[in-house]
């Protein structure tokens, strides 16, 4: 299967005014599903879980992208799993009841994306899933469960790479189901990217000089629940002879603090969580990124920055081996990094030219045109 290069489409301009449900509840979901919300106009219903409740994570979004306000905000909060996804199951059903949308959109593998699928479900709407297919054959992962039952649910797999389109056939979902679009990731990185005298200004701002410093983030429960796990991976991001710029979730925090971990977090830069703007910008003038952030390994290969994965499992394979590589917490962290910083202008060089494996930047109009389709 193979993108269509032909000038795309959008085909759901046809669609009445809210007649298509977004359903989001997180940071990446808001960034991936920016410029869907924008092509769909009046006709998308943009429904927000909470399940990211913080401002910082969440609010400022709509301002920085340049989105509506939610229609609806069910306000689920940080609680347990089963209770985010019941409770926002339980209210997404009520409003469909009372509001039948056309189509309901998700994105992703969150809490929001479990709840959306469902409710469409068992609604009998139209459920269409964007960046399906993605697959780490890591059960110990929440996330799996819940992009394995929304591509399961799902009536339109947009899938961002050929192998996330192998993974669904592997499963018996292919056929009109499935189709390959990109990943929406690449508009939302091309239009937000600042230019190199903003990124100049926000190395200054955080007292970083371009090209010598490490942008790291931690958030996965396997990485900061575990003490000695977090522990490992903050002595080994202090240990490396370059600054090292943290911006931590607050709930990474709150488990620093928890574990006692305060020493190593005042021999790095650590910050509150920085706009997604302003995060592109570091990220294009950073040395290396280390982090477990899928997001973060997307963004590596369209800012061109080397990347190492700290995590055990990865369901974006497309970029180890290119512009990343997976390491567990331990001494690999450091040594890794110090063979990248060991030949930096080589390996920027050689980044420079590769491609990134996720798409032109027309995934969004892909997806909304395969939608009206349907």
């Amino acid at each position: 299967m193979a993108i269509d290069s032909r000038r795309v489409t959008v085909a759901a301009m046809t669609f009445a005014p809210k007649s298509i449900a977004v359903v989001l509840g997180t940071r990446p979901e808001i960034i991936k599903l920016s410029e869907i919300v924008k092509l769909l106009g009046d006709a998308a219903w943009l429904i927000h879980t909470g399940q990211h409740y913080d401002p910082n994570l969440s609010g400022s979004f709509f301002d920085e992208l340049s989105l509506p306000e939610p229609d609806v905000f069910l306000d689920v909060g940080g609680s347990s799993r089963g209770h985010q996804i019941g409770e926002a199951t339980k209210r997404l059903d009520a409003l469909f009841a009372d509001h039948r949308p056309r189509a309901v959109v998700v994105q992703g593998d969150t809490n929001a994306v479990m709840a959306g699928s469902l409710a469409a479900n068992a609604r009998e709407i139209t459920l269409a899933h964007i960046e399906a297919g993605l697959r780490s054959h890591d059960r110990a992962m929440p996330e799996e469960h819940n992009r394995v039952v929304a591509d399961h649910l799902a009536d339109l797999c947009c899938a961002p790479t050929q192998t996330n389109v192998d993974n669904l056939t592997s499963e018996g979902i292919e056929g009109e189901r499935v189709v390959l679009t990109g990943n929406t990731i690449v508009e939302a990185v091309l239009e937000l990217l600042p230019d190199e005298s903003d990124r100049a200004a926000l190395c200054e701002a955080h007292g970083v000089e371009p090209g010598r410093f490490v942008l790291s983030t931690f958030h996965r429960p396997e990485n900061v629940d575990n003490p000695e796990t977090y522990r490992t991976i903050l002595e080994q991001l202090a240990g490396l002879d370059i600054p090292v710029l943290l911006p931590l979730h607050p709930r990474s925090v709150k488990r620093a603090q928890e574990h006692g971990l305060g020493d190593l977090l005042d021999q790095l830069t650590v910050t509150e969580p920085i706009g997604y703007r302003a995060f592109l910008g570091l990220e294009a003038e950073s040395a290396l990124l280390i982090s477990d952030s899928g997001g973060v390994q997307e963004e590596a290969s369209i800012v061109k920055r080397p990347l190492i994965v700290v995590r055990n499992s990865t369901e974006r394979p497309e970029v180890i081996g290119t512009f990343a590589q997976r390491v567990l917490p331990g001494g690999d962290i450091a040594d890794a990094a110090n063979r990248i910083l060991c030949d930096l202008g080589s390996v920027h060089d050689r980044l420079s030219k590769l491609g990134s494996p996720y798409g032109d930047g027309s995934a969004s109009r892909r997806s909304l045109d395969a939608l009206a389709a349907r």
